[in-house]
């Protein structure tokens, strides 16, 4: 709707992965480059683990288009929430393994064969788990066990499970303590900083066909503030954003049009949450001084105010 409005080819932010508008943050590019060794290098378990919304599902594509044509085989698995059965069923499926048989012996004898030739002919297979921190324990420890299937040097398959900060939950538990030690590279991926912030939406608008600037600096400060860096939430906001720019005829998005989008959307900024942190400690600390108060009265409790204050002429 907006788009000839401000001179843009196309949507700049839609929230579906296009590899044309991919933008890597350092922390993107760090996983990015642990995600290519790993996979390279025959690690085995690799962990990555994020915030909803921040990009995970976005480097798994990228992953994929850098490592097209590379002597690489992937199943990519979206949805977890299988048995065991299924599962296997799955993977053989997309590696484009004919299913043969009906038991899960059968479904495992059919895979490490197929591991085995890919080995030979010098291929990677890898098998990627997106939304892990769905997986149930049972599926889990198929998964663990299917780190086992390797040769004398090297693994026949490398398992990259992506999952949002619940899986690190799920993988600190007791009952998991085998499968934490088979895992070789993890990471935590991180919101966009101010900066990244900025230069992501600059990127998007010049890939989209933006000659000018679209949105008044204040305005990029407000969208940083109100999603967090978190680049779903940056498209979701810009684009409101956008569409109430053009409601209201504004060439330049302001900081007004944003506000409007984050209220509509029901986004609060990041700062809600020191505010609350702070509220948490002055509290403590006049229960502290209380303490001391009925402990020991007023000339014990005043110097504790004054070096609290920096009023020390109060002393």
């Amino acid at each position: 709707m907006y788009e000839q409005y401000y001179g843009l080819k196309e949507n700049p932010f839609n929230v579906t992965p296009n590899p044309e508008y991919i933008y890597l943050g350092e922390k993107h590019r760090e996983a990015l480059a642990q995600l290519l060794y790993g996979v390279r290098e025959r690690k085995g378990f690799i962990v990555i683990t994020g915030e909803v919304g921040t990009g995970k599902t976005t480097l798994i594509h990228y992953l994929l288009d850098k490592m097209n044509g590379s002597h690489t085989r992937t199943a990519f698995l979206f949805n977890p929430k299988l048995t065991v059965d299924d599962f296997l069923q799955y993977i053989l499926k997309d590696l484009g393994v004919r299913v043969q048989g009906k038991t899960k012996g059968e479904y495992l004898h059919n895979l490490h064969r197929y591991l085995l030739q890919a080995y030979q002919r010098d291929e990677r297979v890898v098998l990627i788990v997106d939304e892990a921190q769905g997986l149930r324990p049972d599926l889990l420890e198929e998964i663990r066990l299917l780190s086992n299937l390797e040769t004398s040097r090297s693994k026949l398959i490398q398992i990259v499970l992506l999952g949002q900060p619940e899986l690190d939950r799920t993988l600190s538990q007791p009952e998991f303590r085998q499968l934490r030690q088979r895992i070789n590279l993890r990471y935590r991926l991180s919101p966009l900083s101010e900066k990244e912030t900025r230069e992501y939406i600059g990127k998007r608008l010049k890939i989209a066909g933006a000659k000018e600037p679209v949105f008044t600096e204040k305005a990029i400060q407000e969208i940083y503030l109100k999603s967090g860096g978190i680049p779903r939430l940056i498209n979701i906001l810009c684009d409101n954003a956008l569409l109430n720019g053009y409601a209201l005829d504004q060439k330049m998005v302001d900081k007004g049009s944003v506000k409007e989008a984050a209220k509509d959307l029901k986004l609060r900024k990041r700062s809600y949450g020191v505010l609350i942190l702070l509220v948490i400690g002055i509290f403590i600390t006049a229960g502290i001084l209380l303490f001391v108060y009925l402990q020991r009265g007023w000339a014990s409790v005043a110097p504790l105010c004054c070096a609290l204050c920096g009023l020390r002429g109060l002393e």
